[in-house]
Parts: structure tokens; sequence; C-alpha cells
């Protein structure tokens, strides 16, 4: 299962780059063996000032067709490490070819574009910064794979 994560706006070089590039190569390393990966990071940018709606069409089209959608909302569901890790272990055991992770622009997402999505996901009931978001989830991803594949890098 392939994995995309969908973001609004450019990161520019820097710790928290480094931090997603660290994460994401760990997880293609770790995942492969597990049918999961490659993760990729698609980010938009509206340069023309549309808002949510316009950013919402934007992550709709870096979407691949078919994919399973999950957006990363501050109303969405709080799921330990090991329950993501089954999800995402679930959704590549029925064949599902790709899985999008949505991030949206400073407003958050359009709510039409959020009611599109599978699942919603959050990481707590504080609000992170998009940047920080993106680090938390790649980090997130490789504990998955790390804890589909036995290894102790997660610790209960």
């Amino acid at each position: 299962m392939r994995l995309h994560i969908c973001v609004v706006g450019r990161l520019r070089a820097g710790p928290e780059r480094a931090l997603i590039e660290d994460y994401l190569k760990r997880f293609d390393r770790t995942g492969r063996a597990l049918g999961l990966g490659p993760a990729r990071v698609v980010e938009v940018e509206d340069r023309k000032g549309g808002g949510m709606a316009a950013e919402g069409a934007l992550l709709r089209r870096a979407v691949p067709e078919g994919a399973w959608l999950w957006a990363l909302d501050e109303r969405g569901r709080v799921m330990g490490s090991p329950e993501f890790a089954q999800a995402l272990a679930h959704g590549r055991d029925e064949g599902r070819g790709d899985l999008a992770f949505v991030i949206g622009g400073a407003d958050g997402l359009d709510p039409e574009f959020r009611a599109e999505a599978d699942r919603l996901l959050s990481f707590g009931a504080m609000v992170w910064p998009h940047m920080l978001a993106r680090v938390m989830l790649s980090e997130q991803l490789y504990r998955a794979a790390s804890i589909l594949a036995g290894s102790p890098y997660h610790r209960v």
C-alpha cells in the first residue's frame, strides 16, 4: 500500500524537513517487507489566495484516485500507536493500493473536503503547527511499521 502525505504549503529546508525525510526513509526501509510504502509527500500551494475551498480543490487533485483518505483534523479520532499500526495493516490486507493523509492549511481543511474523508485522525486536543504535524505523522508511520515488524522501537 503506497502512502501519500498531501499537505498545504511548502516546507523549506531545515530541521523539520530533515526529520520528515529521516522518518520516511526509515518507514520505507521497514515497511517494504510488510507491503507498506513507499511514502511520499505532495505539497500544494494556493498562490491565488482562494482560501480553504481552493486548498481543498488542490488537495483533491493531489490525492490518487480511489485512495483511502484520512484527514488530519482536530475533530478527528485519537488513536494509540498500536491501533494506528493495526489500521494500516487492515487497509493493506484489504488490498487498498493507496492511502492518502491530508493536512490542511493554517485555517484547517475545507469542510466539504473534510466530509469526503474516510477517516478523521487527530493528534490530540491541542492544535499543532502544520510543519510539526507532518513530522509527527512521519514518525508515527515509522513507528507503525516498526510495531508491525516486531521491532523494539515502540515500547509500551
